[in-house]
């Protein structure tokens, strides 16, 4: 007669199991206690997804569901699974985290806050009116890397042509500078409404938001009795230590 071989006694949900069976996930290091009909709330979400049928992850050495994701605004998503109760912090990351599970009531709810909807309607929108923006950010941050070899700071001029006339008047402009012309950055010229002022803390936002501490200045030009001074001209710096 053969015995029974020995097996580990902690069991591990059936995918037909009840709604309120409880489930232990270990989301990237972070621990959550939640139930299946949670996480099956919206059923077209990549959550409900991979748990419901044949299971799809793995567990982790004590029995718990593992997630390979940072799990620190899981929270936040599974509050909104059992109460719909939007976050009050971290809006950004936690859009993040609902679209990458597919959430879309709440990937919805957060795109009609105050932040999103400036950041995703308004700001977006009136970057997109201006030529080249992303690909202007990029040169910037690649130019000011490759000036900073032993240097504490480097600067950059960026050049802002807010219309069509100051567009007309670039090749002058740029021939009254000092500095290496053929290193500044030209943004625009844009139709929409925002300033000059609204682009440049657009450009300082961005690039900050990659890591960089960046200021931005007016780029002072020698005035000439005998030529047209120009206001077109910023001095972007990147302080590096």
């Amino acid at each position: 007669m053969s015995l029974p071989d020995h097996k580990s006694t902690e069991k591990q949900p059936s995918y037909a199991a009840p709604n309120f069976h409880v489930v232990q996930l270990n989301v990237g290091g972070h621990l959550y206690t939640t139930t299946l009909s949670t996480l099956r709330k919206h059923s077209d979400s990549k959550l409900a997804e991979l748990f419901s049928g044949p299971p799809k992850l793995r567990a982790d050495t004590q029995g718990r569901y593992f997630i390979d994701r940072d799990g620190s605004h899981f929270g936040a998503i599974l509050e909104f699974l059992r109460s719909e109760q939007l976050p009050k912090e971290n809006i950004p990351e936690v859009h993040k985290e609902a679209v990458h599970y597919n959430i879309k009531p709440l990937i919805k709810r957060l795109e009609e806050t105050p932040r999103l909807f400036g950041e995703l309607v308004g700001r977006q929108q009136f970057l997109s009116r201006v030529p080249h923006y992303k690909e202007n950010i990029e040169v910037l941050i690649r130019i000011a890397r490759a000036e900073a070899i032993a240097a504490r700071h480097s600067t950059i001029i960026i050049c802002v042509l807010r219309t069509e006339e100051d567009l007309g008047f670039y090749d002058n402009a740029i021939n009254s500078l000092e500095a290496d012309k053929e290193s500044v950055v030209t943004f625009g010229p844009w139709k929409a409404a925002p300033l000059v002022k609204d682009l440049l803390d657009c450009v300082k936002m961005d690039i900050e938001s990659q890591g960089y501490t960046v200021s931005i200045q007016p780029h002072a030009v020698e005035k000439s009795f005998l030529s047209r001074s120009y206001d077109y001209f910023y001095e972007l710096t990147f302080t590096w230590w």
